[in-house]
């Protein structure tokens, strides 16, 4: 019984790392935005695992903030949450098929992919179970890892979001 208290003893509003967790992905979500725009020289060029890769982050970019925001448990939030964890697999997944950056060859934030396509799944059942305290700990991780670190990383190293950002 105390554990099935525990369990239900986490809040259910967003907290100050939940906050700036939002506005980050907000951030990157308008970089990655300004730098699309400014590659539409290049599209063309673009394989379609790519455009999946880029439709799916900023489809997640876009609704993290709105599910870390606003009260959790609603029949709102785990719509919205089905959708991000949707979008956040099929981004993991897809990314198994960008290999232009490393010649051919998985790099580092492959690894991260990996991560995500663990995790997910991982949300979801939390979520289903109603244990509040892993479930929040693993959106947190797989914001902090799947979408802004990967997402920070896709900007340096010649990568394509970088190019087209800073030309």
């Amino acid at each position: 019984m105390a554990a099935e208290t525990l369990k239900h003893a986490q809040p259910i509003t967003p907290d100050r790392l939940e906050r700036a967790l939002g506005w980050a992905a907000l951030a990157l979500l308008a970089a990655a935005l300004v730098a699309i725009v400014r590659g539409r020289s290049g599209w063309s060029t673009v394989p379609p695992a790519v455009w999946l890769h880029l439709l799916t982050v900023i489809f997640a970019l876009t609704l993290t903030p709105v599910i870390l925001w606003q009260k959790r448990g609603t029949r709102l939030h785990r719509r919205l949450g089905t959708i991000w964890a949707g979008a956040m697999f099929v981004s993991a997944l897809d990314s198994f098929w960008i290999l232009e950056t490393n010649h051919g060859h998985f790099s580092v934030i492959h690894l991260l992919s990996a991560f995500v396509a663990v995790q997910t799944p991982r949300l979801v059942l939390t979520a289903r179970a109603h244990d509040h305290a892993a479930h929040r700990r693993t959106v947190r991780g797989l914001v902090i890892g799947g979408l802004l670190t990967a997402g920070a990383l896709t900007f340096p190293f010649h990568r394509l979001l970088g190019r087209w950002l800073f030309g």
